[in-house]
């Protein structure tokens, strides 16, 4: 059943793939979808792509073990569309065209702006990319053993898939593959958490008192503690600067995580913008709240123990939706935890390979010569195929064990640190120049990526020379600091004399549109 419903999944999006095929010639065809993608359309596009795995199985699994822990784990992802509702999504579609760099070079040096941009895009991606991909490969050949399907296959497969959807759609294939995707989560999740308070009789006092009194075995021996109240994952000495740390990766990475950045150039014009993310706000929002059902809907009616002997924290919600509803739900929440991950690693990898033809191979290796539109697709489609197979490299290399939390985190807090500052500094700031633009991007990636390496994820709590497990509350400062120090340096009045023509586009729209059809 599981292996049916997955088929009919991927048949589908193929579909839409091979339909897309013939409208993406061009350009803005192939990296924005032509820009007609409408505010609902990229409302749920949004979610689809944000919602990733992490989010489905993740957050389900950390509530399921940890309770109101698991539960505040969420907290950063559900507000932080905010920002960029306040800050980025109207300026973002006013100047750009294909990129977050885009923002950068309309009044720095194009090219080092575009070059650092381009690195930090492809790290991002990369990361997150990688550990969308262990956990397909986990995921499915689970689900799959009694079809023969191992680690290995399930990760190539994927990778095919997601390489299949950017070649030959381009965005507009990964878009609607996007909102499929998140129609199934939001149904799926809607409909077990409608279960859940069924098998309780609707009645909230029944259930809080369920997940009052959770029992599991520790050591050995039954231990009742209730989920209810925190400490069980944010634990002493560090647990509330953890927490901490991560809930400002989330917030701030949000806004500078360049495959949700992307997302506006689709839209026609600022105001679909700002439309499309209140629809993404409010899917996300209620996909988070219902988290609270399947989560603890998991710990009291599934329990723990029964869940780690059923394939681990991450199989909670699949294990929920088999006690409440059989194989055919099951295998219905499984296909749409296996949409999930398409969908996500799809827009990572347009992504990735729109920065790297747009950013790298046209604005620094070309210094932004006039190419012509197939050129700048045809790298991008070799690109999207090289990211797709070195993803796939680097996933069965990792295997299954891999520890894949540090790596979205990784992403986040990258993110956060590199990207965010910059576009900020750029949209607000008028003695901001490019020398603060390079060590903005430079000293946010490089600090990001040292703190977790020498962190509790790679290194274990023991030997760890930095002790949080996200460096957000760290590294964030570090790239502000640095681009605000960079900039301090000198003076660029090139860069002083565009800020007022670039506040007025980014704020009116003016000259927006000729640009975008340019």
């Amino acid at each position: 059943m599981t292996l049916a419903i997955f088929v009919g999944f991927v048949l589908l999006t193929l579909g839409i793939t091979l339909w897309s095929a013939g409208k993406s010639q061009g350009a803005g065809a192939f990296f924005a979808a032509g820009r007609r993608i409408t505010g609902w359309q990229n409302g749920l596009a949004v979610a689809g792509d944000y919602m990733s795995a992490a989010s489905f199985l993740g957050i389900a699994g950390l509530i399921a073990f940890y309770g109101y822990d698991g539960f505040m784990y969420s907290v950063g992802w559900l507000v932080a569309y905010l920002t960029v509702l306040l800050v980025v999504a109207e300026p973002l579609r006013n100047i750009g065209k294909y990129t977050m760099a885009d923002i950068l070079a309309y009044r720095l040096q194009a090219r080092p702006v575009r070059a650092m941009a381009a690195l930090s895009t492809l790290t991002v991606s990369t990361f997150y990319m990688i550990a969308q991909m262990v956990g397909a490969g986990t995921l499915v050949s689970l689900l799959l053993k009694e079809s023969g399907v191992s680690f290995q296959g399930a990760v190539a497969g994927v990778g095919l898939l997601m390489v299949l959807y950017v070649v030959f759609g381009g965005m507009l294939a990964t878009t609607w593959v996007q909102i499929v995707k998140a129609v199934l989560l939001m149904g799926g999740t809607l409909l077990l958490s409608m279960l859940v308070l069924a098998h309780f009789d609707f009645s909230f006092a029944r259930f809080f008192d369920a997940v009052a009194h959770v029992t599991f075995t520790v050591d050995g021996a039954p231990v009742t503690r209730d989920f209810l109240l925190p400490g069980w994952y944010y634990r002493p000495p560090y647990g509330t600067w953890n927490l901490l740390s991560l809930g400002l990766a989330l917030v701030f990475g949000t806004a500078g995580l360049p495959h949700i950045l992307v997302r506006f150039y689709t839209v026609p014009d600022a105001p679909t913008a700002r439309v499309s993310v209140v629809w993404a706000m409010a899917i996300i929002g209620t996909f988070y709240i219902m988290t609270t059902f399947l989560g603890f809907g998991a710990a009291t009616i599934v329990g723990p123990d029964a869940i780690k002997r059923g394939g681990g924290i991450n199989m909670s919600a699949p294990l929920l939706a088999q006690a409440l509803g059989g194989e055919v739900f099951f295998a219905f929440i499984c296909a749409v935890a296996f949409a999930t991950i398409l969908a996500v690693v799809a827009g990572l990898t347009i992504t990735a390979s729109t920065s790297f033809a747009h950013d790298f191979y046209a604005g620094f290796l070309f210094r932004d010569r006039e190419l012509s539109p197939e050129t700048e697709v045809r790298v991008a489609r070799v690109t999207a195929l090289v990211v797709g197979v070195l993803a796939i490299a680097s996933a069965i290399a990792l295997g299954p064990s891999a520890n894949v939390a540090f790596l979205v985190g990784l992403a986040f807090a990258v993110a956060a640190s590199a990207n965010l500052p910059v576009i900020l500094l750029t949209l607000f700031w008028k003695r901001f120049n490019t020398t603060g633009a390079v060590c903005g991007l430079g000293v946010g990636l490089a600090s990001s990526i040292l703190l977790i390496l020498v962190g509790p994820s790679v290194r274990g709590a023991a030997q760890a020379l930095f002790p949080l497990e996200n460096p957000g509350i760290v590294s964030i400062p570090l790239g502000f600091a640095a681009a605000l120090l960079g900039s301090l340096l000198g003076r660029e009045p090139a860069s002083e004399a565009k800020f007022v023509e670039m506040q007025v586009r980014a704020h009116t729209g003016l000259g927006a549109e000729a640009a975008s059809l340019h």
